[in-house]
């Protein structure tokens, strides 16, 4: 079995072996990481990104990690594959290097977006409703007055749009209207008032 790896890969040329090697060594790695991620011992080191132009300073958000780990094998296991495909497909070396680089860059993207998406879930699940308290909203469905119904409003929570369901003490809310949100009740409801009452008392002191 030995003898006939070796005579395979002898057969390669140079290129043909750079593209198989960088493709079984990253499709162990992400065997490897796959498995310890299976047992709560996953690897990741994420590198912070700062690009600075002109005096001014952009930074990407903190979760999300277009070099990590994770992306990185990505990068390294699509790149290998699709070069070794495209040499299998004969086409011309420039080419072989343009899609191995398109298919593992889109790689990389996808694997950290799809790490910042799950990351946010995180975050959204544990987000502390109570947060919410003073904080402005949009009525979407009509809210009954006098807590004769309930409504629902959109706010921002965990830097995240959510809607939430809202009872007013005072006349009926509708859809559109600008809120505040004074209480929060049992199941996560929240007690809005129109958020010009607020503007009124500020305006009168």
């Amino acid at each position: 079995m030995i003898i006939l790896m070796t005579d395979w890969w002898n057969a390669l040329q140079s290129m043909e072996q750079i593209f198989w090697g960088i493709a079984i060594v990253s499709s162990v790695l992400f065997v490897i990481q796959f498995g310890l991620s299976l047992f709560g011992l996953d690897f990741e080191s994420d590198v912070d990104v700062d690009i600075e132009a002109g005096g001014a300073d952009f930074s990407l958000d903190p979760s999300f990690a277009l070099l990590s780990v994770r992306s990185l094998i990505a990068f390294a296991t699509f790149f290998g594959w699709a070069g070794v495909l495209a040499l299998g497909g004969g086409y011309a070396k420039t080419m072989v290097m343009v899609w191995a680089f398109i298919a593992g860059f889109s790689a990389m993207i996808l694997v950290a977006y799809l790490m910042y998406f799950f990351s946010r879930l995180s975050q959204e699940g544990n987000a502390n409703v109570q947060d919410l308290l003073f904080e402005n909203g949009s009525v979407y469905l009509t809210i009954p007055g006098h807590r004769k119904g309930a409504g629902k409003v959109h706010v921002i929570l965990a830097n995240s749009l959510r809607e939430m369901n809202a009872v007013t003490e005072g006349e009926e809310l509708a859809s559109g209207k600008n809120v505040k949100i004074v209480e929060i009740i049992e199941n996560n409801i929240l007690v809005v008032e129109p958020i010009e009452i607020f503007e009124t008392e500020v305006s009168q002191t």
